[in-house]
């Protein structure tokens, strides 16, 4: 069975090296898209060619469709075509409705949202021409439920999850799959969402029915699975990832331990 071909949007971020893992022991070829110099990857080149991946390090403006074009036609000639893009691109920051500068909101919104477009656009074309491939957007609970900490990012997820039902109603006509992941928390979700207002993240780890916070291993196994074979009817669907804390409605009845009581986690 021929290799196939994978672009990571954002190697970089928090779930970027489980993804590179479960893709590269899975018959993957990986585009891995960094700001980091090709030296700090040598690790994970080595790691990922001992498990027979071969790994392309680029360092494209995925806020630039000029960019976006010379490299993919680039990488297609080094690797071949590319047959999924993971959109896991994303930028938080502190912003409230009534004092978020224009350039913060501008700076997020490029970050989290054009990018995803400008990806979806360059390498959809591609995509729709061969008939084939597939879209995996990495989004959030929060495209839905306000964070009370972040209104733009918030904003960012739900146009991204709109994007994806679009391209996913357009593409699917030419046999391109799009879906997104809504993750919900992981270690450190309640400093990534301070807030004064809302007491979402207040104890969040006891809101999750089995109280056991998602990881990015979570991520990249459900990744994988959507972009295989086996994923081929799932086409506009928006799959949450948060072990069922957006259910959570009632403080008092959390899944706390009882005085004395441990678990592990």
């Amino acid at each position: 069975m021929p290799r196939k071909v994978v672009f990571i949007a954002d190697a970089d971020s928090w779930s970027g090296e489980s993804l590179v893992t479960r893709f590269s022991q899975g018959d993957w070829d990986l585009i891995l898209n960094s700001a980091q110099d090709e030296q700090e990857w040598q690790d994970v080149i080595q790691f990922c060619r001992a498990a027979g991946a071969k790994v392309l390090i680029t360092h494209v403006d995925l806020c630039s469709s000029r960019d976006l074009t010379t490299m993919l036609d680039q990488a297609e000639q080094l690797l071949g075509p590319i047959d999924v893009v993971i959109h896991n691109s994303s930028l938080i920051k502190p912003t409230r409705v009534e004092s978020c500068m224009e350039s913060e909101f501008v700076e997020i919104m490029q970050r989290n949202t054009k990018s995803a477009f400008l990806c979806t656009q360059t390498f959809g074309r591609k995509m729709s021409a061969r008939r084939s491939g597939s879209f995996i957007f990495v989004s959030s609970i929060h495209n839905e439920k306000p964070t009370g900490s972040s209104f733009a990012y918030s904003a960012s997820q739900g146009a991204l999850k709109m994007l994806a039902h679009e391209a996913a109603l357009f593409l699917g006509r030419s046999g391109v799959r799009v879906n997104v992941i809504e993750m919900g928390p992981v270690e450190g979700s309640d400093t990534s969402f301070p807030s004064d207002i809302s007491g979402l993240y207040n104890d969040y780890r006891y809101k999750i029915p089995g109280t056991r916070l998602g990881t990015a291993n979570d991520l990249g196994d459900l990744a994988f699975f959507l972009a295989g074979e086996e994923s081929g009817y799932l086409n506009g669907a928006d799959i949450r990832l948060d072990g069922g804390f957006i259910l959570h409605y009632m403080d008092h009845r959390m899944n706390k331990p009882v005085e004395g009581e441990t678990r592990s986690q």
